[in-house]
């Protein structure tokens, strides 16, 4: 694959396949990782912490392992059950590593070490993967930009000037700024999709179940899931059947398909029926005319390709939409700090804890049952359709200040109006995904512009990777993007 600027870039799985072919020293990879990510914590903001020794003892290991196959002249073994050995995959600063930083973007938490290590990153680590870093994330992981209160803010590399989108925005500019192939990530309500779509990469939110959170984690309402970002559909693929999987105790689980998710990338599907929503959800607000030509693009090119697309009205209102808000802010409020912590707090966790607290349990029962009845709602008007397709975003990545607000109330206002669709999916439990395929120019800066498949099934993860496939062989995108400051 090629970047951009004509330079050669290498995958996740191709880099995978030059070092089980002895092209490429997985420990001076490491090194070059490393450097890269120490550089853009001031450009582009992509790492909470650099975890160097971490990193290089899980080379080393990686090593060995290869070592060991070649030995025994097991190499094609190595591929199929560590096809990602060797490669730098960075994990979230929401997600612990036993015995390493874990801040969670927030200065009540500075200084921490995790206790343990979450089975997710577990599995990443299993993987084979180096983990390089703690990516950058807002405080606690709630708004969708990345502007941390315990260092250097995520910002995209098609302008410095604008956020990565959050809360995994450190994760996609690690991506898309080409320090790493693949990062994990986590979205409660679009925070992996949002920042695919701002950085100009895929990114996939798995179906609800998918990916336990266990042993440490809950479910709670089952907004929250682990996700992958990737600059290739290949590559977000082998990511996700690196952490999909469930554990004893969960209490929604789904199983993972028999075959690899990654061998869905080159099954074709289809024909689907695919709905095309251009109404908002989340908000009453408008929509930037060049990301609603993305999503014309998006149509066209899925028509030429044999599908069949519907336009279909919102399927809720905003006023609607907002009668489970108090499962956003009771879940900030439950977040366990002292008084001491609380004081650190930046405004919008501050706001969100407030609120949160006003509503008794009764609220919250009727909270949850009012999101169950519009999920069902939601789904029967979706049933008719294979995937629902809408802009990822209402507009391009944002300013900062046209986001993180000193006011809460409207701060909040403000990110729902910016993401007018991710959180549906999050509601329903399906699984979605950004893909970027459109850009264009705003005020003189080229910019990307995400378009959003939305699966109407459960455990339809491999029909929109399949899907993306086919958008992605029919009209690739730039792969990575050198930091751009206009």
């Amino acid at each position: 694959m090629t970047a951009a600027n004509g330079e050669e870039v290498l995958g996740a799985l191709e880099t995978a396949a030059a070092i089980r072919a002895g092209e490429i020293d997985m420990r001076e990879q490491t090194e070059r990782a490393l450097d890269a990510a120490r550089g853009t914590v001031a450009r582009v903001g992509a790492f909470a912490h650099v975890l160097e020794d971490l990193s290089r003892r899980q080379a080393r290991a990686a090593a060995e392992r290869l070592a060991d196959a070649r030995r025994t002249g097991d190499l094609a073994g190595l591929a199929r059950d560590l096809p990602l050995l060797g490669v730098p995959m960075p994990i979230k600063d929401l997600t612990q590593i036993a015995g390493e930083p874990f801040e969670a973007g927030s200065t009540a938490l500075r200084g921490t070490i995790a206790p343990v290590t979450d089975g997710v990153a577990q599995r990443v680590m299993d993987a084979g993967t180096v983990t390089i870093g703690k990516t950058t994330t807002p405080e606690f992981g709630m708004p969708a930009y990345t502007e941390p209160a315990t260092g250097a803010p995520a910002r995209t590399p098609w302008d410095l000037r604008r956020t990565a989108g959050g809360s995994s925005g450190g994760a996609a500019a690690a991506v898309a700024a080409g320090v790493v192939p693949l990062a994990h990530g986590s979205d409660g309500g679009g925070s992996v999709r949002i920042p695919a779509a701002c950085c100009g990469i895929v990114g996939i939110k798995p179906s609800r179940g998918l990916v336990s959170p266990g042993p440490y984690g809950a479910e709670g309402v089952g907004l929250v899931t682990d996700g992958v970002l990737a600059r290739t559909v290949r590559d977000l693929a082998a990511g996700l059947d690196t952490i999909a999987g469930d554990r004893p105790g969960d209490s929604t689980p789904l199983a993972r398909r028999e075959r690899p998710y990654l061998d869905a990338v080159g099954e074709q599907a289809g024909p689907l029926r695919i709905a095309v929503l251009t109404e908002p959800l989340a908000a009453e607000t408008d929509v930037h005319p060049a990301a609603l030509r993305g999503l014309e693009r998006a149509t066209e090119l899925l028509r030429g390709l044999g599908h069949e697309t519907t336009s279909i009205p919102a399927p809720f209102t905003a006023s609607e939409w907002a009668a489970f808000m108090p499962l956003w802010t009771v879940g900030a409020a439950a977040i366990e700090l002292d008084a001491v912590q609380e004081g650190k707090l930046l405004e919008l966790t501050r706001w969100l804890r407030e609120r949160g607290r006003t509503y008794s349990g009764i609220d919250v029962v009727r909270a949850i049952s009012a999101m169950q009845t519009l999920s069902r709602r939601t789904g029967e008007t979706f049933a008719s359709y294979d995937v629902v397709l809408t802009p990822t975003l209402a507009g391009p990545p944002a300013f900062p200040d046209e986001l993180q607000l000193p006011d809460g109330a409207a701060d909040f206002q403000a990110q729902c109006e910016f993401t007018p669709w991710t959180s549906t999916w999050n509601m329903l439990g399906r699984a979605a995904m950004s893909v970027p395929l459109h850009r264009e120019h705003v005020d003189g800066v080229e910019l990307p512009f995400g378009v959003h498949l939305g699966a109407t099934r459960p455990g339809d993860d491999a029909l929109l990777l399949s899907l993306a496939a086919q958008l992605e062989a029919h009209d690739p995108w730039p792969l990575v993007r050198e930091p751009v400051s206009p």
